[in-house]
Formats: C-alpha cells, structure tokens, sequence
C-alpha cells in the first residue's frame, strides 16, 4: 500500500485515474486541486466517504499551503496532473498557464525536495504527467514522436507545459528527485469538460448549432481514451523506473474532420434529431487557430516494451461510449457549458 497524492484530482484524467486507483489497488489517495471553472467534483461522487480518499482544496501555485499539505501527509508518490490545459485559453491568457503550469510545478519540485531525504527518495516517485504538445507539430508522412523527440512547442500552453517538463528534468538531475515525465496523446471519453473538441461537437450537435471546425479540418491527432490513460498512470507509478520518459499514445490517428463526421454518424444512430435529417450537416469551417499545430503522433514501442502497457480501447468503440454517456448526461453537458 502506497500514500498517493494527486493534483487536479477534480479534473478530466485526475477524477479517472482515482476512480481506477481506488477500484484496483489498496493506495490511499489524497486529491489536492484548486476547484476552477474546469472542475469536477461530481465525478467523484461514487467514492465519497471511502476511506482510502481525502480531498483537500489547495492551489499550488500559492508554495506555503502546497508544502504544508505534503508535509503533512507525507506521500509516497506525487502523481502531477495539475494544469491549465485549453490551447485556446492560453493563446488569450497566457498569464494563467505560467502560474498554474510552471510555479505550480516548481512548488511541488520544492516543497517535495525538502521532504524526501536522500534516504527516502529511493522509494518514492514523482510522476509529472505532460503532453505531446510539447513536441510541436509534424507532418503528415514524418514519423510519431518519440522519448528522443527534441521540443518545438507552438503554442502559451505547450510552452508552459515544455517549461514544466524541463523543471522536472532539471530538479531529478540536480537535486535526485526520482521523477517520471510522461507526454500523452489526446485524451477522450466520459466526464470531459465542455471545452475541448469531442464533448463541443456532442453539444453543439444535440442543440442544433453550428459545429465549428478550424482551418480545412485536416489536421491530425492521435486519441487516447481516458481510462487507458488512466491505467497507464498506474502501472507507471508502480513500476516505472525514476529519471525515465514514456509516451503514451492511442494509436487512434484521426482528421479534425473525420472525428467529427465520426461523432455526428454516431448521434445520428444515438440519438436520431427530429429537427434535421443528419447532424452532418452542422459542421461549419471557421477560420484557423494560430499557430495551429498539423499533426501529433505518438510513438509508443517504450512503454510497450518496458511496462507492457499498450492502449485497449480503439477509436470506435471509445467514441461510441462517449457519445452515449453524453447523450445520456445532456444536462449535465450543457450546464457546463454555460
């Protein structure tokens, strides 16, 4: 049994994780998030009064409270999920991905660097859960990113994210911190929040409004559902090695536009509309985000090969577990948006 704690524990991937944490193994687990517009604590709402979970609501961008709270309970893994991560909302507030992406990061570094002593950090890990983003973009013939792939981040938010990845590099070299950086591909599946691509296009679909697609919709991404990401996160903590990379990917290469028509056939069989004869015929191009990254990749044969990790759920089947929970949540889904 381990002492786990979590950061951004109400989000998207954090409320997953514990979820299957608490399902599969005997881990305490105490979520440490800031409760933003973005979170989710009705995620959690099945485990509520376990006694292998506590929540606490601190920002770790404030370092006093964060190095208070892991004093106090003395973890054995720092599982780091903790971050603004629209793209959209950093290319308009960058300031807030600073704070959050990067101090954050730094105070838990810190705080974590002057409790684990030289002796207690043989066992311990400190996972710090980033992005491929950080990667910058390919072309559509070039080869997935891979551990060796060198930065070129393109955007405030995977800036924020390359910066954070660097601290944590830089805290194991320097200072011994047994940490563990992982970039992952496109997350999707049940309880994301109403902002990102996948949950937009049910919503804007089931409410007959345009659905809006940037650019020629050609550019690609690799999707990865949410509990297999999840599951990689687990067995990461348990048995990955400190001062190690993994990427983790999907192996779901999709257009913009094909995950969309995928998603609209989908509600077509769903949850057929009474008002128009496919919701197809919504997807509306508009005009393209800066700095818009072509293609994400992931290369996964690391993780494969060390951990034995590869992803369970192909992009169809994922997709049709999320339209249905939607479907099945649309007050949920369109509360949040507002």
């Amino acid at each position: 049994m381990s002492k786990i704690l979590v950061t951004g524990g109400l989000g998207f991937i954090g409320s997953t994780v514990i979820k299957m944490m608490l399902s599969n193994t005997n881990d305490d687990v105490l979520n440490i998030d800031k409760n933003s517009y973005a979170s989710m604590p009705e995620a959690l709402a099945e485990i509520e009064g376990s006694s292998k979970y506590s929540y606490k609501k601190i920002d770790i961008s404030q370092y006093q409270l964060t190095k208070e709270i892991i004093a106090d309970f003395v973890p054995d893994i720092i599982l780091h999920l903790a971050a603004e991560s629209h793209v959209d909302n950093s290319i308009h507030s960058p300031k807030e991905f600073i704070e959050s992406n990067i101090i954050g990061t730094y105070n838990l570094l810190q705080a974590t660097n002057e409790l684990w002593g030289e002796k207690d950090k043989i066992d311990k890990k400190f996972i710090h859960v980033s992005t491929d983003e950080v990667y910058g973009s390919l072309g559509k013939d070039e080869a997935p990113f891979n551990e060796s792939t060198p930065y070129s981040p393109n955007s405030p938010y995977s800036a924020s994210k390359a910066s954070s990845d660097m601290l944590v590099r830089a805290w194991h070299k320097t200072f011994g911190i047994p940490s563990i950086i992982t970039n992952c591909s496109n997350n999707f599946g049940p309880w994301q929040f109403p902002e990102k691509l996948i949950p937009v296009v049910i919503k804007k679909a089931l409410n007959h409004e345009k659905i809006p697609i940037y650019g020629n919709g050609e550019n690609i991404r690799d999707w990865l559902f949410v509990e297999d990401h999840a599951a990689a996160l687990i067995n990461i903590y348990q048995n990955g090695k400190a001062g190690a990379k993994y990427n983790i990917g999907g192996n779901n290469e999709v257009t913009n536009l094909d995950l969309v028509e995928k998603i609209c056939a989908l509600l077509d069989e769903v949850s057929p509309s009474i008002k128009i004869p496919k919701y197809g015929q919504l997807i509306s191009f508009v005009s393209d985000r800066p700095g818009h990254d072509l293609r994400y990749a992931i290369d996964s044969k690391k993780i494969l090969t060390e951990l034995n990790f590869f992803p369970k759920v192909a992009i169809d089947a994922g997709l049709m577990r999320t339209v249905k929970w939607y479907v099945e949540n649309k007050d949920w889904l369109n509360q949040k948006s507002n």
